[in-house]
């Protein structure tokens, strides 16, 4: 979160506590976002993002919101990490950016 803008870090900061649920990184979400990257969605450089991308696919989220729009909210990459989701068994996710 350090490196979102201003606006954004005030955001995060402004949700109670109890709405927020912290969810961790395990080897599923791991080898999912690797598989993202195997199948060119993106490239190694965005490895964390595939991360952000897997863990809420795999805890079943109705929506990730981003800002970022090179490597997450951008119509080839949704249809990418989707096309990988459906291809390994998962959900499609909804990503969206909060404009």
């Amino acid at each position: 979160m350090k490196k979102a803008p201003k606006n954004v870090q005030n955001l995060v900061k402004s949700i109670p506590m109890e709405n927020i649920e912290f969810l961790s990184i395990t080897d599923k979400a791991i080898y999912l976002a690797d598989k993202y990257v195997q199948e060119n969605v993106v490239g190694k450089t965005s490895i964390e993002d595939c991360r952000h991308i897997a863990i809420a696919t795999l805890n079943n989220a109705d929506i990730l919101a981003s800002w970022n729009f090179k490597h997450i909210v951008n119509v080839n990459r949704i249809r990418g990490y989707n096309s990988v989701n459906y291809k390994y068994g998962h959900k499609r996710l909804e990503i969206r950016n909060t404009t």
